[in-house]
């Protein structure tokens, strides 16, 4: 299977091509090379732009072809991994290449608006095109293990924690924060009614509240700890959730990815990645205001 990448300005594209076209590395996943990419790039977005022109030059030494859109790409390719880092690009992106009806990956933040995240996965639903959006944090080997393990019972709660530093072209929790969002509905799942925000200079904490009475809080820091971890609570037991540990979490959503591709079937409901990043919405107009948010 033939792979091609949209968006070469992340980190996320030296450690995908490393797993998918390096025979050498440890990790090594044979039968999906990278063979195409569109760099892409935004030019008010220095983390994005300033990136390009390395990245691109990365791809290019380990075998990849570099087009000029991302038409081409969905012409060259059997998939496509949508590694743009600006959220804002993605709606753009996904429409130019739904006709070709290719799976698509969508690297985070899958749009930093609900109403682009509702029309791509319409896009997706019309067109036939498959569409998986998620944080590699989801697929933490002890957060998968947690989930997994249910003799306390079902889960009642969480509270989840991690780095939250502010970009201003992707606002308030749509940069790093979307990580540990994704975390809390890896758990929670849909469902959630309101959102509450408490926002400091050191630190931001968010309490959402599911319309069937569980509750999750969420700890962005600015300063201090910038680790991922958490607690998952449940009917009779609590259990602490650590991140870092096993194998490489790109690794594992690689994994998923994969078998997206060659399945079509997203292992993230897109309909719950819509509510990721309403829920994300939601809080950050609750920073502005601090008032509870209804999704």
């Amino acid at each position: 299977m033939r792979i091609g990448m949209i968006g070469l300005d992340t980190s996320h594209v030296e450690r995908f091509i490393s797993v998918l076209n390096d025979p050498e590395f440890e990790h090594y996943r044979r039968g999906f090379p990278v063979v195409t990419a569109y760099p892409a790039g935004s030019p008010d977005f220095a983390l994005s732009i300033d990136r390009v022109e390395g990245y691109t030059d990365l791809a290019r030494r380990r075998g990849v072809e570099i087009v000029g859109s991302p038409e081409a790409v969905a012409e060259r390719a059997d998939a496509i991994l949508m590694t743009s880092v600006d959220g804002r690009t993605h709606r753009e992106f996904f429409e130019r290449v739904a006709p070709a009806g290719k799976p698509v990956f969508i690297d985070k933040p899958f749009a930093v608006r609900g109403a682009d995240a509702r029309s791509i996965v319409d896009t997706a639903q019309t067109s036939g095109t498959p569409v998986m959006g998620a944080s590699s944090l989801r697929f933490e080997d002890d957060l998968v293990a947690a989930l997994a393990d249910d003799a306390a019972g079902p889960i009642q709660g969480c509270d989840f924690a991690g780095p939250m530093e502010i970009e201003p072209t992707q606002p308030g929790l749509f940069w790093y924060g979307i990580h540990t969002v994704e975390m809390v509905y890896a758990a929670l799942g849909c469902g959630c009614a309101r959102v509450r925000a408490i926002s400091e200079e050191r630190r931001d904490t968010i309490i959402g509240e599911w319309a069937d009475g569980r509750v999750a809080t969420l700890r962005g820091c600015r300063t201090g700890n910038h680790a991922f971890f958490g607690m998952l609570h449940r009917e009779t037991a609590s259990r602490h959730v650590r991140t870092g540990i096993g194998r490489p979490k790109y690794v594992n959503l690689l994994d998923r990815v994969i078998e997206f591709f060659c399945t079509g079937d997203p292992a993230v409901d897109p309909h719950e990645t819509v509510e990721t990043i309403r829920f994300i919405e939601a809080a950050n107009r609750s920073r502005e205001t601090g008032e509870s948010v209804d999704l």
